[in-house]
């Protein structure tokens, strides 16, 4: 728009605090914002509408007058595309609209329905067991993203993918290149097309052998790409996405709910001797609080369509900013503050409406298991460094700490 000095807006994604993980947004970029729905300069040189009450960004993820298609010119880029390289959207379905999102997503629905999750439930706790035992093996100290966080859920998506787990430390370079605000645009291109021909080699071995296997690439190869439902090269778009999010997601949940926890013994001791129900209400109240996708979730307007009293246009892009709707008062009374008793249930942590998190029922199970092990197993669990020295993720599309040394 013409008449938007976008050089005076304030600037997005914001970030963190250096001494406080648990801040999403800090006072000062909030009195920036010209209300609930205001505009936002991005690091593209662009902008977008920012939402930032619940009721909006319930409003807007819900609306068909948004796409996620991020090929679409005016999309609110957090990067620059590298010049001349066609974006593959092939098999991503988070990135697409209609018919041709829920065309791919009804292929994996019934594979992560909560009854589906809980017949996993052994093999996740076994996972969980097996990371408890080599760190204690090892000893204190100890950094418990890369000795705990970072390879429980990535062993169980490659369980459930069928991905070899010794290959993690290449996937995870790449997914961590990808999801990275401020890597270079050509390094992203290349870890993406790395990760895709990885893929793309293992669901074609999959494919020659006569039986492909009982895990869900296997099973999608027998059920969808067999029967003609399914191309090769949308399997390895979904495989990339599963992959990538499978891990990265519940990892830094996990390494930032124990750094918060540690710091309120009584909710420790609670997570220690809870049941089930205690246990879910604090992992609900970490979602919610926590909201480790801070960059929100980009959308371009298709349709002139009003959000909180906002006229928003045809063509203009907007951002849902979860984690300021997960703090808004008029849903959580003292949404600043965590209240393990509250009941937390209406929180967007996994965003909202048609393109809500598929894997949420996974990460759900990860984390209620991961975390009231870990506080059984290591009672006297407690954080060795500085905790406002902690070096974070904020340059991650998904937020996290980079490190989190451990003593117990």
């Amino acid at each position: 728009m013409a008449d938007v000095l976008t050089d005076r807006l304030p600037l997005f994604p914001f970030r963190s605090p250096d001494d406080d993980p648990f801040t999403p947004v800090t006072a000062a970029d909030l009195r920036r914002l010209d209300g609930p729905v205001s505009r936002v300069r991005l690091p593209t040189g662009g902008w977008t509408w920012l939402v930032t009450r619940h009721a909006d960004v319930k409003q807007m993820l819900r609306s068909d007058a948004f796409s996620a298609d991020m090929t679409r010119p005016g999309f609110p880029l957090l990067r620059a595309a590298p010049p001349q390289v066609t974006r593959n959207r092939q098999g991503g379905f988070i990135r697409m609209d209609g018919s041709e999102h829920l065309r791919l997503r009804r292929m994996l629905t019934a594979e992560f329905m909560i009854r589906n999750i809980r017949r996993i439930e052994p093999l996740i706790a076994g996972v969980v067991d097996d990371a408890l035992g080599a760190l204690q093996q090892a000893g204190p100290p100890a950094d418990l993203i890369a000795g705990f966080a970072l390879p429980v859920p990535s062993l169980v998506i490659c369980h459930l993918l069928g991905v070899p787990y010794a290959d993690h430390a290449f996937f995870q370079e790449r997914s961590s290149i990808m999801l990275d605000q401020s890597a270079d645009p050509l390094l992203v291109r290349d870890a993406a097309a790395g990760l895709r021909t990885y893929l793309g080699t293992l669901i074609e071995a999959k494919r020659a052998a006569g039986d492909p296997g009982d895990d869900l690439l296997g099973r999608l190869i027998s059920e969808r790409v067999r029967t003609g439902e399914l191309e090769v090269g949308e399997l390895v778009g979904m495989a990339l996405l599963l992959l990538i999010a499978g891990h990265e997601t519940t990892a830094n949940m996990i390494g930032l709910s124990v750094l918060l926890l540690l710091q309120r013994p009584q909710v420790w001791q609670r997570l220690r001797d809870g049941d089930d129900e205690t246990v879910d209400g604090i992992v609900e109240e970490l979602l919610r609080y926590l909201t480790i996708v801070r960059t929100g979730l980009p959308r371009l307007a298709v349709r002139d369509v009003e959000i909180g009293g906002r006229l928003i246009r045809a063509g203009e892009p907007a951002t849902a900013l979860l984690s300021l709707a997960n703090r808004d008062d008029d849903v959580f009374d003292d949404g600043d503050a965590f209240d393990p008793y509250r009941q937390a249930h209406q929180h967007l942590a996994f965003g909202f409406g048609v393109h809500q998190c598929i894997g949420q029922p996974l990460a759900r199970a990860e984390l209620r298991i991961a975390l009231s092990a870990l506080a059984r197993r290591l009672p006297g669990l407690r954080v060795a460094a500085d905790p406002a020295q902690l070096p974070t993720r904020d340059m991650s599309i998904v937020y996290g700490l980079a490190e989190l040394p451990v003593t117990w």
